[in-house]
């Protein structure tokens, strides 16, 4: 079965392929529209690269593999996951936002013409890969469950959507040839370039949102009214005076510190027993793994819990 490494690898080769396809087709057409579209899939190849890259440093961390940057990063690198999410976002957004000005400025000065033959090729071929990628990173995805991967789906699914429009926009450019509408057929081009463009720009917005609330470390309700919860109970069972919890969610990491407060003067126990409280709690918790970054500690002083 594939692994998060091995989808993003392929769909990776998939969009550079389809990039170099798009580029060629919309030079020799002189549909910029398709430019577009070939630049975007070039910039969401090029940041899956990169998405690849921190995986792999995810991966290598989580397993414990010992090399420099596994030294000079020893808590992890989850936090790189949420920075290149918001940077491809930002990319998409910024592309889209470019097209947008282009098509306005090209349709301001009449348009431009294009050979819609060629250009239904193109879109063709792109709609039947777009489908296909994103086809097999969804039936990847339910069982990798990844970030990265749902990214990545949604990019597909949204080159399918761009390239689906210019279909439909190309479709109807060829058939106006040689009809009283075929003074339309310049600005068919710049017209769905706009169109589309307007469409995506607030598609990746969500992503961009997510990713910032992980690198401020704003911490998530859900989260933390279940460590809440589970902290209560221990407090009730154990006769603590009460509890800290400190939560985070940084990309697939989540990081979770809960300080216990004893009451002084309190029966010693030994340490086996707090490390068996502690296993007690992280079992409650759930969601073990190297994902999950635990911290419990017990202290008669609140000022440490603070």
């Amino acid at each position: 079965m594939s692994s998060e490494q091995q989808v993003l690898r392929r769909s990776i080769i998939v969009t550079f392929i389809i990039a170099a396809i798009g580029v060629g087709f919309g030079l020799m057409t002189g549909s910029y529209s398709i430019v577009f579209d070939g630049i975007y899939s070039l910039t969401d190849a090029s940041m899956t690269v990169l998405s690849l890259w921190v995986t792999r440093l995810i991966a290598a961390g989580s397993v414990g593999q010992h090399s420099k940057l596994t030294e000079r990063f020893n808590m992890g690198f989850w936090h790189l996951e949420p920075i290149v999410l918001g940077l491809n976002g930002a990319m998409l957004i910024g592309a889209s936002i470019y097209g947008l000005i282009n098509a306005i400025g090209s349709l301001l000065t009449g348009g431009r013409h294009l050979e819609f033959g060629w250009a239904i090729v193109y879109a063709a071929i792109t709609i039947v890969a777009g489908c296909f990628m994103a086809s097999y990173g969804r039936r990847a995805n339910r069982r990798i469950r990844s970030s990265f991967l749902a990214l990545d789906v949604k990019a597909w699914i949204m080159s399918v959507s761009l390239t689906g429009a210019l279909l439909v926009a190309f479709v109807f450019g060829w058939a106006i040839q040689g009809t009283n509408l075929e003074w339309m057929s310049p600005y068919v081009d710049p017209a769905v370039l706009a169109l589309i463009s307007v469409v995506v720009i607030p598609i990746p917005l969500s992503t961009v949102r997510q990713a910032l609330a992980d690198i401020l470390l704003v911490t998530p309700p859900v989260l933390r009214q279940h460590v809440d919860e589970v902290a209560e109970r221990q407090v009730g069972k154990y006769g603590f005076l009460g509890h800290r919890a400190y939560v985070a969610r940084v990309g697939r990491g989540r990081q979770i510190e809960i300080y216990f407060i004893v009451p002084t003067g309190a029966p010693a126990r030994p340490l086996e027993e707090w490390d068996r409280i502690r296993d007690e709690i992280g079992e409650e918790i759930g969601g073990e793994g190297p994902d999950r970054w635990l911290t419990i500690a017990f202290t008669t002083d609140r000022e440490w819990a603070e």
